[in-house]
Order: structure tokens, then sequence, then C-alpha cells
């Protein structure tokens, strides 16, 4: 059963077609993400699935009493609300009590006798276990003063707002637009835990390829007007997407043939015969149709000649920087850049990465040391928040205002239109004007803006936001032939892995720490020391330590047996919990074994939860 349909839908828009008659269904337990080239009609079609836009033709139908939830790329609220009010708009006698708790709390207002009053009416309403639900997803998405008013907030913070409200709504079908987009990697590895252990159906629409590849099991492919089913995750997509286009090479190929003999057939007929083989020519107009399909894949082929480095990059010494509100950002650091190098930056949103790079292009001045550029050094920088173009000037006169044409490797020259070509922007789009480019697009055009000045110190912050797949797959191919710097912030832990050799890691308090590895080996070396802390604190356990009588402790015999087997029973749900996350990753559609996993994976949680503040609290104890 579906829990939502569509049929024949068409929609154009900007005089162009996006797509026409398509016909789709979401069934439920299915995780669903939307892949395509950017200006595909992604987004577009998701807004009309979720109601916010009409479509040309067609239906869009609803399983009676769905409830759903609709995250958009930038989300909107009204004036004045706060925090709270956006995530809980709906009336709730339950929520209405958390809310005047948690002022409580935050006042230290808890001897009154209003206090204890709230505290019987949440025992009586339940609201202790809507509450833990709340503060799990509010804390991992960093939004901890409830109060703040939503229109003081940045971006990202919006997005992270506008998350948690769809997440806290329980619903039973999400439609999510870039959910990733403005969340540190620590967080998109916990939403992605979060959907795969949910019991929610799912349509997203991300070009994470590891979120795709570990909570899909169906993809749908929006290519050229038409959509595609591919049953599995984003690994077996791309096995399917190879074998339709093999079939499609050779079905093309033998429509070709039969075209020619056809046409030949067409061409020797008189006109007075025409009416007895209509069935023959109304056939030529099909064949003819399938021979001319355009095979070729755009492509976006990027090689600028760079500029020459010379014996100096970059030279950092003693560097220090303290934000107004008197934040450490960066203390006592030294670093010399040396060529070719390639290191991303890590660490959660407001640590200071951001302000490093400003710091890099002379936008902020530090208190303390400095920062020596090489004579020859010049930095590109490409950033999602500098998106400064004039909506009303076209495309190619953007391009030429920079250059009229581009030296390339060897020593070749191309024109600007030439150089838009090999960045999809095709002859007969060149023209328009900027304002009638997807967000997609303008990401394209600012990132070909940047390279066109000929950088040989790349800084890449969050490049890969709004790129479809196929231009993201090409950036990569060139970014690792490039021959200059490059740092790198991104949170497409893909992008990270394949383009990074070293991290510096951002740990707050002004600390940086050079690490020698990508993205995927820092997670696995911070598994390991958890692993080893772990093992230590069992091989004390096991120890003998006759002296640990004379040292005080507060434990009776009865609960050092408890503190010792609440490690063993923490090890266990925590190997167990691994288990279950990849099963729920797997791409199983038996939607029986997913509510079955789904279920004791929320079990784990909770009694992890549970069973780990009991051992913290007899760890203080001891």
């Amino acid at each position: 059963m579906n829990l939502l349909s569509a049929e024949n839908l068409s929609k154009s828009f900007n005089e162009r077609q996006l797509f026409q008659s398509l016909n789709l269904g979401i069934g439920l337990g299915e995780k669903i993400a939307i892949v395509g080239a950017n200006g595909a009609g992604k987004s577009t079609l998701m807004k009309i699935l979720a109601g916010k836009e009409s479509s040309d033709s067609g239906t869009v139908g609803y399983k009676k009493d769905l409830k759903w939830a609709y995250l958009e790329q930038e989300p909107q609220f009204g004036a004045g609300q706060t925090i709270w009010a956006a995530i809980f708009e709906a009336e709730s006698e339950a929520l209405q009590t958390l809310q005047a708790y948690d002022q409580k709390m935050r006042l230290g207002d808890t001897s009154s006798e209003d206090f204890f009053s709230l505290l019987e009416k949440m025992d009586r309403l339940g609201a202790w276990e809507i509450e833990a639900k709340i503060k799990e997803i509010l804390g991992k998405l960093g939004l901890h003063d409830t109060s703040l008013l939503v229109e003081n907030l940045s971006g990202g913070q919006k997005k992270r707002v506008a998350l948690a409200k769809v997440l806290l709504s329980e619903p039973e079908l999400l439609l999510l637009d870039e959910p990733t987009n403005h969340l540190d990697l620590d967080t998109i590895e916990w939403l992605e835990s979060y959907l795969a252990a949910s019991q929610v159906s799912l349509l997203l629409i991300t070009h994470d390829r590891y979120f795709l590849d570990r909570i899909c099991n169906v993809i749908f492919e929006l290519e050229k007007g038409k959509i595609y089913r591919h049953q599995g995750n984003y690994a077996q997509f791309l096995e399917n997407k190879a074998a339709r286009q093999a079939d499609l090479q050779a079905t093309t190929e033998k429509a070709r043939n039969l075209y020619k003999r056809e046409l030949d057939w067409i061409r020797r007929q008189p006109k007075a015969r025409g009416t007895k083989a209509k069935y023959r020519v109304d056939a030529f107009e099909d064949v003819k149709e399938k021979a001319h399909q355009n095979l070729n894949q755009k492509k976006v082929e990027i090689s600028l000649k760079g500029s020459r480095q010379g014996k100096k990059i970059i030279e950092i010494s003693d560097l220090q920087f303290v934000h107004q509100d008197g934040k450490m950002i960066v203390e006592n650091f030294t670093y010399a850049f040396q060529r070719g190098e390639r290191i991303g930056l890590v660490g959660k949103n407001g640590v200071g990465k951001t302000s490093f790079i400003e710091l890099l292009m002379g936008n902020l001045s530090p208190q303390k040391g400095k920062i020596d550029l090489g004579d020859n050094t010049k930095i590109g920088y490409y950033t999602q928040k500098n998106l400064t173009f004039n909506e009303n000037e076209r495309i190619i006169d953007a391009v030429k205002a920079i250059a009229e044409v581009i030296e390339v490797a060897k020593g070749q020259v191309i024109t600007a239109s030439q150089m838009l070509t090999n960045f999809l922007f095709e002859p007969s789009k060149q023209y328009d004007v900027i304002s009638k480019l997807s967000g997609g697009e303008k990401r394209r055009l600012q990132l070909l803006l940047v390279l066109m000045k000929n950088p040989n110190f790349l800084i890449l912050d969050e490049p890969t936001n709004d790129l479809d797949l196929t231009t993201l797959g090409v950036l990569e191919d060139f970014l690792d032939n490039f021959e200059g710097c490059l740092i790198l912030v991104s949170h497409d832990r893909y992008f990270m892995d394949k383009l990074t050799e070293h991290l510096f890691i951002f740990e707050g308090e002004g600390k940086i720490k050079d690490f020698p590895g990508n993205y995927s080996d820092f997670k696995n070396y911070l598994s390991e020391e958890k692993s080893r802390s772990q093992e230590q604190k069992e091989n004390k356990k096991m120890a003998p330590a006759p002296e640990m009588a004379k040292s005080g402790s507060k434990l009776s015999y009865k609960e050092k047996q408890e503190f010792d087997l609440l490690e063993k029973e923490i090890s266990n749900l925590e190997k167990k919990k691994k288990q279950l996350s990849e099963l729920l990753a797997s791409g199983e559609t038996d939607y029986d074994k997913i509510n079955e996993w789904s279920n004791e994976f929320n079990q784990i949680l909770a009694d992890l939860e549970t069973k780990e503040l009991r051992w913290l609290e007899l760890s203080e104890m001891q």
C-alpha cells in the first residue's frame, strides 16, 4: 500500500520542460532518495508532492489520515517566534507543561509550589517520555536555549530548527530536501543512525553519498524528464544505472540501423502510395525517435593551468585570535604549508573553522602572531556565503567580466563560451539571465568563476552543497589532479575521504590538532581510542587491588558487583547496536524485519542510556 502516489505529473519552468507524465509511489517502510542533475527538477518535484507548488498536470494522492512532514531547503518561520514555539506550533497540554517546566529549571525556580505542581502534572500527562526524546533531538542539533527568537538565528541554525520540528512531529512519512546541509559531521552521523533506526517512511534529496548508501533502500533517478526506480542502496543504483545505459546503447544502435532501412523505404515510395502503408510511416516515426536519442552523458571538464608556486606558500607563526565575545578561536598555532598539501578542517559548528579561513584570507586580524603569504601564492576562495551575482546579468557576461579567453593546460586557450560549455552550461542557455538558474547551477557558476582566476592555493568552504552527483564526481577528479594546495571544509564525508591527506582538528578553546589521515581514518582512530580506554578500565577491574579497601571507597560489595557487570553489559549493548545499525542500512525491503530491528535498536538505546547513567553514578561514588 502506498502512503503517497503521484500520477501523470508534468511541470514546465521558464519555458523549459522539467518532467512530463511522471508516475511514482512511496510504500510503507521505504526510504527513498531522489537523485539527478542540477536543474532536473528534484526540489520542484518534492514541492509538488508536499503541496507547496502546483503541477501543470497530474494528481498527487495521500493515504487517508496520513501524518507527514516536509523539510524545505530554506524553511520559513513567523515573526517573533521562539525556537520552542516554532518547533511545537500545535496546541498540546503536555508540551505546554514541558515548556513551563523547562523555564523553571533554567531559572533555578525548583522549590516553589508551582514547580511541584508541574512535576505532578508531568507525571499525569506522561510528559517525561516526551521530554527525553525532545532533549535528545534538540541536544544533538545544538538547540539548547529554546527561548531564542528564530529570526535572530543564522540560516544554518534555522535549518536545524526546521529539522527538529519535522523529527519531533512523529510523522509516518518524511519529505527531506537536503537535510545534511549546514550540519557538522557528528550531527550528520547521528541523523544517519536516527533515520536508519526509525520506522518512518522517507523521501529525501541529498548529495551525501555515504548518507544515501547507508539510509536508502530505493533510489528514484530523475533524468531527462523521466523517472527511473532502482531497488537497493546507492551502490546498487550505480550498478543498475550502468546496466540500463548499456541496454539503451544497444537498443539505440539497433534502432539506428533500422532507421536507415526505413528511411530508404520512405524516400522510395510514391506519394500516392503513402496512405496504403500509414502503419509503417507511424512506426518509422517511433524508430526515428529512438535512433536519435542523445546518449552522451554531460561531463564537466576542468583542465585549467595553475599558477606556479614559490618555495614559500603560507607560513603561520604563533597565531592567536579571540572573538569579540571572548571566545578563544586559535591559540599559539604555527604551521608552514608545503606544496601540494591537501588539508581538511574538521570540528563542530561554531568552533572556529570559518574564522580560521577568514584569518588566512586577511579578512580578520589576529591579536597575536602573523600570517605570511609567499610572493607567488594566489588564493582562490569558494564559499557558500558569497553569492554576489547580479541576478539580471547574463551568464556569459558574468564570465566575460573575468576573462574573454582562458588559458588551459598545454598552453591552449578557450573562449568564455567554451568554458561555460565544459561546465554544463549549453550555448543555448549561456545568454539566459542568472535569475533563471537553479541553486545548484548558481553554485557551479560560482565555482567556475573562482577557478578561472587561476589560483594555486584553493580554499573550498562547503563546495558540495547543491551540486549534483555527476558534477561532484568530476570536481573530485579535477581536485585530485590539482597541483596547488587545498584546504577543504565539507560535511560530505566521501568528498573529504577522497581528497584530504591530513586534517586540522578544531577541538575548541583555540586548540588545533594536526591529524595524519582522512576523515574515516580519524573516526577509526577515535573508535580505537574508545575501545582501548574501555579495555584499560576492564583490566583495572580484573587486577587485584588489596589497597582498595583502604581507599575509602563508598561502594558496597553488591554495588561493586553491579559496577563490574554494568561495564560488560554496556560493551555487549554497544556491539549489538552496531550490528543492528548495519542491518538497518543493508537495504532490506521486508517491512516486518525492518520493524523488528528498529524496535530492538530503540530498546537498546534506552537500555544504554539507563545503564550508562547508573555506571556514572557508581563511578562517582567510587
